[in-house]
């Protein structure tokens, strides 16, 4: 093998290094926070690698750190919701696994790209449509999942947007005050939310089938 093509063979290792460092340190510790010196640390990386990988500099690597937490997070939702399962038992299992998730890493690990959205959301456009990209697919995992399950398309969409802010809220609160009593709570809300959900579709399914007789 010659060493020009064992460093085109890197070079996709390399990159995916730096992803995964800047979405590790840009979502514990703000993406204006972390400084480009201490993702290449962290990805064993070389200066110019950067540029090479990310001509745009930090925000092009910071809009491809957001999508591969998007990625990740979805990934994690799918499995939580796996094909045909109970879905108000899978809402449970969730919050459950998010509980667990910020326990083990001491409440420094939740939502991989919540801290990054918050901080550019009205300053970096870039940023902010990759993160809203990345939201909206968490949403339609849930949606997917709410309507194959019985829910009419409308109200699945209502429900998995309350189920993310449900989440979403829990996790803030529950770093902030180091005890995962806010994800219990919004547990027993989301799982309450999901049933009620599947059952006023069925009444709506019922209504419409006799009003149609």
């Amino acid at each position: 093998m010659s060493a020009t093509s064992s460093t085109v063979e890197g070079q996709p290792d390399t990159r995916a290094r730096l992803v995964e460092a800047a979405s590790e340190l840009f979502s514990r510790q703000g993406y204006a926070a972390t400084g480009v010196k201490a993702v290449l640390a962290a990805a064993r990386a070389p200066y110019g690698s950067l540029y090479h990988f990310f001509p745009g500099g930090k925000q092009e690597l910071g809009v491809a750190a957001v999508e591969r937490g998007g990625e990740r997070y979805r990934e994690l939702l799918e499995a939580a919701y796996p094909p045909g399962a109970d879905v108000v038992e899978s809402t449970a299992a969730s919050f459950v696994l998010a509980a667990d998730i910020l326990e083990a890493s001491d409440y420094a690990d939740a939502c991989p790209i919540a801290t990054i959205a918050l901080e550019v959301a009205s300053t970096d456009e870039p940023m902010r449509a990759a993160a809203a990209a990345a939201f909206e697919s968490w949403l339609k995992v849930l949606e997917e999942r709410f309507t194959t399950a019985g829910m009419t398309e409308d109200r699945a969409r209502e429900v998995a947007v309350e189920i993310f802010c449900l989440i979403e809220g829990a996790d803030l609160l529950a770093r902030t005050a180091r005890s995962t009593a806010p994800l219990q709570t919004a547990r027993r809300a989301a799982v309450n939310a999901v049933a009620a959900g599947l059952a006023a579709s069925r009444n709506e399914r019922a209504d419409q089938g006799k009003a149609a007789r």
